[in-house]
């Protein structure tokens, strides 16, 4: 969860269900495994928050293209902030993909730390107890899953390495001329 929200592209959509799935398996605790990926979020996300408070826009502008980050990205950040004002950072970590990019722009803008820490907290909880929960809920049906899971798991590899790399590819083509 620390990397994913560090602007490394490593799905939480994979991570917290299959932890949750574990809770189900009895060999973790469900409000821990909540509680550590709400941590992972956070760490991840001062990181990135980091990234941004020190270097700035110009360290961003210069350097942004190996985290993923753009001129496009960071107008897009200044605008959200311009019409959202703070609380974007809060309600942004309930979006997949935007949750990975605000705290670089939050730091950019020089957010005030301790609130940009409370709102990511507090904005990646809702995010962690429901896939935690979707996790252990599929659980309870894993025996079921269990035999589509096992047809298609070099299938959904592929795809997951294919769309990641996609992803990849459209951030580095659309935004050349950007940065």
């Amino acid at each position: 969860m620390a990397l994913e929200s560090a602007n490394i592209p490593i799905p939480s959509e994979i991570i917290m269900p299959f932890s949750g799935y574990l809770v189900f398996a009895g060999k973790f605790s469900f409000w821990l495994v909540v509680l550590a990926g709400t941590l992972g979020n956070l760490f991840g996300s001062i990181l990135g928050y980091l990234v941004g408070f020190f270097g700035g826009r110009p360290f961003i502008e210069k350097y942004g293209k190996y985290f993923f980050i753009y001129k496009k990205d960071l107008d897009k950040a200044d605008f959200w902030f311009s019409k959202y004002g703070q609380g974007i950072v809060f309600f942004s970590r309930m979006l997949p993909i935007i949750r990975t990019f605000i705290s670089t722009p939050a730091g950019v803008v020089k957010m005030n730390f301790r609130k940009f820490c409370l709102f990511t907290f507090f904005g990646s909880l809702p995010w962690s107890l429901f896939l935690t929960y979707l996790g252990f809920k599929a659980g309870e049906n894993w025996q079921k899953l269990e035999i589509y899971f096992q047809k298609f798991d070099w299938l959904i590899i592929v795809l997951i390495l294919l769309g990641v790399g996609w992803w990849i590819y459209q951030k580095q083509t659309t935004n050349k001329t950007l940065i």
